[in-house]
């Protein structure tokens, strides 16, 4: 499907910084509960499946990428706010977008 540059202007894409995450042992598939501070934007929560690759302690501190402005969706006892990027490799493990040098909190994606 191609879209748009005006469609791709839509999504808000924002970097953002891990200050908690933990285990999420309700989420049907393997992931964890991140709570992400970008900046002026405020502190989301996202639901992430990301465990085959990063471990709890590797993950506070880190910047990551995601997209802001989907609406929240329920993901069993938990409201993940954003959607964390990342690239799925073939046995499904996904690997973190992120700067690769440390920005703002809440620095747009262009």
């Amino acid at each position: 499907m191609i879209i748009s540059f005006e469609d791709f202007k839509k999504v808000e894409m924002s970097v953002g910084t891990v200050i908690e995450a933990k285990k999420f042992p309700e989420a049907k598939k393997p992931a964890y509960q991140l709570t992400i501070d970008f900046g002026e934007k405020g502190i989301k929560n996202s639901s992430a499946q990301i465990t085959k690759l990063y471990k709890i302690e590797q993950l506070i501190g880190k910047q990551i990428i995601a997209v802001t402005n989907f609406p929240s969706k329920q993901i069993a006892n938990f409201k993940s706010e954003c959607l964390v990027l990342g690239i799925v490799g073939k046995d499904n493990e996904v690997v973190l977008l992120q700067p690769e040098r440390k920005v703002s909190n809440g620095d747009a994606i262009a």
